[in-house]
């Protein structure tokens, strides 16, 4: 499911389009901690989304296609 992919990029760039304005007003240690954790998330997250759409790992379990396969009665 590559559009779920899509939107939780879509999704992360939104935040943190919102977000890149406040990082330059960090003025404590505590707040440059809070950043940096918050930019090596959002890495995780993007990279990770992309990682499925470029079909590099599968898809998370909720988002595989189920393969139905018809069984049959072996004598």
């Amino acid at each position: 499911m590559r559009q779920y992919a899509i939107l939780r990029i879509l999704l992360a760039g939104f935040f943190l389009y919102f977000a890149w304005p406040a990082i330059p007003y960090a003025t404590t240690m505590v707040e440059h901690i809070f950043w940096a954790a918050w930019l090596m998330f959002f890495l995780l997250v993007a990279g990770a989304n992309f990682a499925t759409l470029l079909q590099m790992i599968k898809p998370p379990v909720m988002e595989q296609e189920e393969v139905r396969e018809r069984q049959t009665a072996e004598n």
